[in-house]
């Protein structure tokens, strides 16, 4: 099948099954179901305080730094997956090969960049956690959660990654086949195109009119001039 950067020509329907079953699909879902378990984890219980505190803390060694960077991460991470859903969607429909390559090279880069957001993500909540003193957090609380957020990090380097790895890899296919090339537009949206089959053709009107100087006798008798005897 002829494709360009993982997607055929422009124009075909959406096939929902097919799309949930690709595998960067798969990836950016799980990447989003996972940053709403960081997000929600360290919102609603990543604050503790002491018995006699009315305050409460950041759980990770009362370190506010820590649960604001697991927040905005998770927060900002869901939105890209969110976005890259309704991309990966729209992508089949973009006629352009030249716009193609520009999407799966943002796929890259910023896939590649989350990847390393939450590798260092991963290592301050680690940190942070081993450092904490039991005295700041005597009841335990929130301890499940911090230790899923942790856990979820972790997992999120990985599946960034594959996505990074599955739009390199779609940009080493490139656009196949001569029906691609890198000026390749809808011709649909070409106005240059050659019209479509068994439509009126209508674009030469050169020899409509008869010439000035042919006897209009020529018309009326078919071409044959008459003779007098």
């Amino acid at each position: 099948m002829d494709q360009a950067y993982g997607a055929g020509k422009a124009g075909g329907a959406f096939d929902p099954l097919a799309f949930f079953q690709q595998p960067q699909t798969i990836l950016r879902l799980v990447s989003w179901i996972f940053s709403i378990v960081i997000f929600g984890c360290i919102a609603n219980e990543g604050y503790v305080n002491r018995p006699n505190e009315v305050e409460e803390f950041c759980i990770f060694n009362r370190n506010q730094n820590a649960c604001n960077y697991g927040v905005a991460m998770g927060s900002l991470a869901f939105l890209s997956c969110a976005a890259f859903l309704a991309l990966d969607i729209y992508f089949p429909q973009i006629s352009g090969v030249k716009d193609r390559k520009k999407v799966v090279l943002a796929d890259i880069g910023i896939s590649a960049f989350w990847s390393f957001m939450w590798f260092v993500g991963f290592c301050f909540l680690t940190n942070q956690w081993q450092v904490a003193k039991p005295e700041d957090n005597p009841l335990n609380e929130g301890g499940d959660a911090a230790r899923a957020a942790i856990t979820f990090s972790f997992f999120s380097i990985f599946t960034w990654a594959g996505q990074a790895f599955l739009a390199f890899q779609r940009y080493k296919l490139g656009a196949s086949s001569s029906l691609f090339s890198q000026d390749y537009a809808d011709p649909s949206q070409d106005p240059t195109a050659a019209p479509p089959a068994g439509s009126e053709y209508t674009g030469y009107t050169g020899d409509t009119e008869a010439p000035a100087n042919v006897d209009s006798s020529y018309y009326g008798s078919a071409g044959y001039q008459n003779q007098d005897y």
